[in-house]
């Protein structure tokens, strides 16, 4: 799903645009009991508990795509009769209205959910008309050939509000707080199915996570039966090691530098598309050469690519590199810099030594006092 999809299912939390249907949902201790169950028609709960129910689920599709928003696809096996995409779409089907479907998805979450705490398992089911858009792209809402029927789990932690003094009015006095157990934001949750070119998407879904490094692959693997993608934080570190790999020797500071240029150029080339800017085996190997990599060094990319990535693997641009600081790293020194800046420093070898080089002007401030570049010896 493009960013644009995300934000048209989330324009429909609202009370204008509401389509949920119905939401049910399950209180989990931290011994992974079930202390307390929710099973209502959504627009019968008090006014200021949909407003809040809103907040979260609007929570459950934000962040970055590719980093918070991941998309997850079914392989062949599981869209079988028995696969766990048939057993979703089963749980769609029923509108949340068997009861025994919904034990056996509580069960599934609880026993695959790696969390030691208390949390809550939100679950809803909505139906959206999707409206046509004319060809001036305004919707047309009132013209809908389509309904996009679909879950959203949203998993919550619970946590115990922090001891403190408050002001009771009634007694005019400070007085102990009492403590209470808050539903805080989604660390986790789902859409499913997704909503790819504006219509369902069976063969997919939508998985969020609040930490890009905590991917839960239980969950992905045992609930959806989907292979578990690379964290933003492994493409970086994968794409780094593939560098090393292929360039070898040639794995200089210019190269390095030159290829997160390419990059940069490329997410601000398509930063107005919807679709992220995607780097397959060819794009990588392209970027490369583009780079100054030679043919030399490029003999053997294709079998270090499968080695170190795997050979269907594919990197976000947006999660191999920064276009607010390019960074260098020694084991005693970081040192970041602008990455149009980046030709400001350079490496060089004095008397034996490596040393990196930096182009300075007049002014240079240390510990916030200011010196004279002419001061240093």
């Amino acid at each position: 799903m493009n960013k644009k999809e995300i934000l048209e299912i989330k324009k429909q939390f609202t009370n204008e645009n509401c389509a949920i249907t119905r939401i049910c949902g399950c209180y989990v201790d931290a011994e992974k009991q079930i202390r307390t169950e929710l099973k209502e028609a959504f627009l019968s709960l008090p006014e200021e508990e949909i407003y809040k129910y809103f907040e979260i689920f609007r929570k459950t599709l934000s962040g970055t795509p590719g980093k918070n928003l991941l998309s997850l696809d079914f392989p062949l096996e599981q869209e079988m009769p028995d696969g766990t995409q048939n057993w979703l779409l089963k749980l769609r089907n029923s509108r949340l209205m068997d009861d025994l479907l919904l034990d056996e998805f509580y069960e599934k979450i609880i026993q695959n959910y790696m969390y030691g705490e208390n949390y809550y398992i939100i679950l809803i089911h909505a139906a959206y008309d999707i409206p046509r858009k004319a060809q001036d792209g305004m919707e047309m809402f009132d013209a809908s050939d389509d309904t996009y029927e679909y879950l959203l789990c949203s998993l919550c932690p619970v946590k115990l509000s922090k001891a403190g003094l408050c002001y009771n009015a009634e007694k005019n006095s400070i007085e102990d707080r009492s403590r209470d157990w808050i539903v805080e934001m989604p660390a986790s949750g789902f859409l499913f199915p997704a909503f790819n070119d504006r219509n369902t998407d069976l063969h997919s879904m939508l998985y969020f996570t609040k930490n890009p490094e905590s991917l839960q692959p239980l969950l992905m693997e045992e609930v959806f039966g989907c292979t578990v993608p690379l964290s933003a934080k492994e493409q970086k570190e994968t794409f780094g090691e593939l560098l090393s790999e292929t360039l070898g020797n040639a794995c200089d500071y210019e190269t390095v530098v030159s290829i997160h240029e390419n990059l940069n150029e490329l997410i601000e080339e398509k930063k107005d598309l919807p679709e992220l800017p995607t780097l397959t085996k060819p794009e990588v190997k392209s970027l490369l050469m583009q780079s100054g990599a030679s043919e030399e060094t490029m003999e053997h990319f294709e079998e270090h690519f499968d080695n170190t990535a795997g050979e269907n693997t594919s990197f976000l641009a947006t999660n191999l590199t920064s276009t607010r600081a390019l960074e260098v790293r020694t084991p005693d020194v970081i040192v970041k810099i602008s990455p149009e800046k980046a030709a400001l420093m350079e490496t060089r070898v004095i008397d034996g030594c490596s040393y990196l080089m930096i182009q300075i002007d007049d002014y240079i401030e240390v510990n916030g006092v200011a010196i004279k570049a002419g001061d240093i010896e």
